[in-house]
């Protein structure tokens, strides 16, 4: 039994990974999936629990049959999921209820709960959450809404956790992903049935709660018919996507940093102990590792801003890429890197800096554009959504150590943008310091593995795993002058920024986005 496997239950997609014990990626399967509104029901966002069940039996068949293996070769299997999505099951074991992290059906709820004096700031200090993403709203919603299920509820389990119920069928929670339902404990790193009292919910509804690594049973008759692995392979628990992400960087110690630059730009700051922002601007989780804790801080739609960007401007650099068979985003991170420092000026109005307790951004809105207008001002402007994202990045970095009293001597960075050289770079000297690339390229799945590595008794705990396994691609070291010219280009945009979000405050303008209920 020398493979482990990692199912990784993402927002848009979900992926079979099997890897050996050496943390190399030897097959990976995965299909698209989507989350459907549930009609007349504004903001919602439906998990199909049967619908996509089948889609991870038949990528698991499907992985094991790349790989050249059967189940027995599988010595454990562990999941990883988006955040905030849940499933309810009944007494029986049958999915009555689910959504997934992007609904927002709950606002009102939201609200409801807020509006309690006091509440959500008591929420806060034990749990490091907030009530926009947290589950509940979704359950109040649940019991007002549809009254009949939720009488019949009887545990609510994160995505991931649920992944690990139908193979397994056995119910359990773990911290990491754990804490992002507002029912989890920070200091004891436990579901705490007083969390659901407060929330004007049953109190009964959170399964037994342990670490990621630890195994939890084997996979069930059933499942070993449905998905081909076997009754031997043992069921270990995983964790938060974010989490385990930051496990398989080496996020292992206090102060340690990293950045993610996808879609969204997350931030995590690991923390010595279960601290929180008191100005509630940072959420605040627990860690995929024992005794550690992570704060929290996300760039809104940094990725999107870009490929937005080019979809809608850049059409010349597509029509250039497409003769040439290269990446628009190439030639027009080409182009940005001839901008100097500052982007001619131009201010991008995107992402704000994150404050938890509301939630929201201005318009997106590019200001001070030239009317010469062409291929230069483009690339001032694509250069612009960098230096956002890298300023915003340093801001939410400067929040967290302003009040945990950490310091990140370097910064891990991964995902897609560190690929490019000329990002790297721009990010190191937005940050003044050294920022290091991961060469893993599994980063979630890989976390993953470690914890289903540890269960299997190949390693003493997911994160000597994930130690075992970690390289490194490059380190690349912030120029000082760059960085002092980019002080005045981060006052700037702070200064813009405000009076555009008072904007969208008064109406006039749309936000980039909000938080149910802010």
């Amino acid at each position: 039994m020398n493979y482990v496997l990692a199912i990784d239950a993402g927002t848009g997609s979900v992926r079979a990974c099997i890897f050996d014990m050496g943390g190399t990626p030897v097959a990976i399967s995965q299909r698209s999936w989507e989350h459907d509104p549930e009609p007349g029901i504004p903001g919602s966002m439906s998990f199909a629990t049967d619908r996509n069940w089948a889609l991870i039996r038949e990528i698991i068949r499907e992985a094991l049959a790349k790989a050249g293996i059967s189940g027995s070769d599988v010595a454990a299997v562990s999941s990883t999921s988006m955040r905030e999505g849940i499933v309810v099951l009944d007494q029986d074991g049958r999915e009555i209820w689910a959504c997934a992290n992007v609904d927002a059906r709950a606002e009102t709820e939201v609200r409801a709960l807020a509006a309690n004096p006091g509440l959500e700031e008591s929420i806060y200090a034990q749990t490091g959450q907030m009530f926009a993403l947290a589950a509940g709203p979704r359950l109040l919603w649940l019991k007002t809404h549809r009254p009949d299920l939720y009488d019949n509820a009887a545990t609510v389990l994160m995505l991931s956790e649920w992944v690990l119920f139908r193979l397994s069928g056995v119910r359990a929670m773990e911290p990491s992903n754990g804490s992002t339902s507002g029912f989890v404990s920070l200091a004891s790193r436990a579901g705490d049935p007083e969390l659901l009292r407060l929330c004007g919910l049953r109190d009964d509804l959170l399964p037994e709660t342990a670490e990621p690594g630890t195994v939890i049973g084997q996979v069930t008759a059933a499942s070993a018919y449905e998905t081909g692995l076997s009754t031997s392979t043992f069921v270990v628990l995983g964790g938060g996507d974010a989490q385990l992400a930051a496990l398989s960087m080496g996020l292992t110690a206090p102060g340690e940093a990293a950045i993610v630059a996808g879609t969204f730009w997350q931030q995590f700051v690991n923390l010595p102990t279960p601290t929180v922002d008191p100005s509630m601007r940072v959420r605040v989780n627990a860690a995929a590792i024992p005794n550690m804790w992570q704060a929290e801080a996300i760039a809104f739609h940094s990725g999107t801003a870009v490929r937005w960007f080019r979809d809608t401007f850049a059409h010349q650099e597509t029509e250039i890429a497409r003769a040439t068979g290269r990446d628009p985003l190439d030639l027009l991170t080409a182009a940005a890197a001839d901008i100097p420092i500052g982007a001619d000026g131009v201010i991008p109005i995107f992402s704000d800096v994150m404050n938890y307790r509301q939630w929201k951004h201005a318009a997106p809105s590019f200001l001070n554009l030239s009317l010469d207008g062409g291929p230069r001002l483009r690339a001032a402007m694509f250069r612009s959504l960098l230096e956002n994202a890298a300023i915003v990045a340093s801001l939410n970095l400067e929040m967290v150590e302003g009040f945990s009293g950490t310091r990140a001597d370097h910064v891990v960075f991964a995902g897609g943008s560190a690929k490019s050289e000329m990002w790297t770079q721009l990010v190191a000297d937005v940050l003044g310091r050294p920022i290091r690339i991961p060469a893993v390229t599994e980063s979630t799945a890989q976390g993953a593995a470690a914890c289903a590595a540890a269960g299997a008794g190949v390693f003493d705990t997911p994160s000597t795993a994930a130690q075992s396994w970690l390289s490194w691609e490059r380190e690349v070291v912030p120029d000082t002058e760059a960085h002092k010219a980019y002080g005045a280009v981060r006052e700037r945009w702070i200064t813009a920024y405000a009076p555009q979000l008072e904007l969208m405050n008064s109406g006039i303008t749309s936000p980039l986005w909000r938080a149910p209920g802010s």
